[in-house]
């Protein structure tokens, strides 16, 4: 099966290329882009396509790789020791599997998600480069080596955050997700509002594209901060009228689900500021 995108979300060919050429060449495919272009919902809607269950890593600072693989409690082994039970005659009693020896285990082809690995250590991507080359690993503990039955479709997300090692990028295919065109854009937000008046979608897109323009954001509004926006554009039942602004006026309605910071609503006011001054 090829991968070509869903009813519920829009994979540019590029996009479709990569994850297809990466299933083809059993690599893992390294996701890179703006937080909020879809990254981790891309895996997720691959599975869907393809049929495949999904099995998500989300990766956090403290995050080590061996909670990867396997972590072995020793606590809880020497608690039961003290208590007599006799559990503790099998260390397997005390081995929690983790999200790659669920996937290599798994008695079907699936996807494993690897989400955001740009926040853990630099060395967390070396940690697995044997592991997700070979497609095993060893259980020192039990003395067991665990091997892939079915070699899972690897999705890893990163935003950017850190540069990433050689040797690592070396076995992944790579793409970056670079952010829609307003023609892409508009399918993306028809696929999640169908029947948005187009008046009001044309308006609210025009804005959004003009604010992620301004030079000096911090934080430029991503794709879901657009189809948060237009959600409460829809419940305040606003219409395109509704969203003109007068020329000093730089911030759009309902601003706050678009701009994060205080950095950047203080640059549209400084913006608005110097508008009204250039008018008089």
């Amino acid at each position: 099966m090829q991968f070509t995108g869903t009813d519920r979300y829009v994979a540019p060919p590029e996009l479709a290329v990569a994850v297809n050429a990466a299933v083809t060449l059993e690599r893992p495919l390294l996701v890179k882009g703006e937080p909020g272009t879809g990254k981790t919902e891309l895996a997720r809607q691959v599975a869907a396509s393809l049929g495949m269950p999904i099995i998500e890593w989300h990766v956090k600072s403290t995050t080590k790789a061996q909670q990867g693989l396997y972590e072995y409690d020793a606590v809880s082994r020497l608690r039961d020791s003290q208590l007599g039970d006799q559990r503790v005659h099998e260390v397997a009693n005390y081995i929690r599997k983790g999200k790659l020896w669920q996937a290599f285990e798994a008695d079907r082809k699936t996807v494993l998600l690897i989400d955001e690995i740009d926040k853990a250590d630099i060395e967390f991507p070396n940690d697995l480069l044997q592991e997700l080359d070979r497609m095993e690993f060893h259980v020192y503990e039990t003395g067991e080596t665990i091997r892939a039955r079915h070699r899972p479709v690897v999705v890893i997300t990163s935003n950017n955050e850190k540069e990433l090692p050689d040797a690592f990028l070396r076995r992944c295919f790579f793409h970056y997700i670079r952010f829609p065109e307003a023609d892409t854009l508009k399918t993306i937000v028809e696929l999640h509002y169908p029947g948005l008046k187009p008046a009001l979608l044309d308006e609210a897109l025009r804005q959004f594209l003009d604010l992620r323009d301004v030079p000096g954001l911090k934080k430029k509004p991503s794709t879901s901060e657009l189809l948060d926006w237009l959600k409460l554009l829809l419940a305040e039942d606003l219409d395109a009228q509704d969203l003109r602004r007068d020329p000093g006026d730089m911030l759009p309605r309902l601003h706050g689900a678009l701009l994060k910071n205080e950095q950047d609503v203080a640059l549209f006011e400084k913006l608005a500021f110097m508008a009204r001054r250039q008018a008089r």
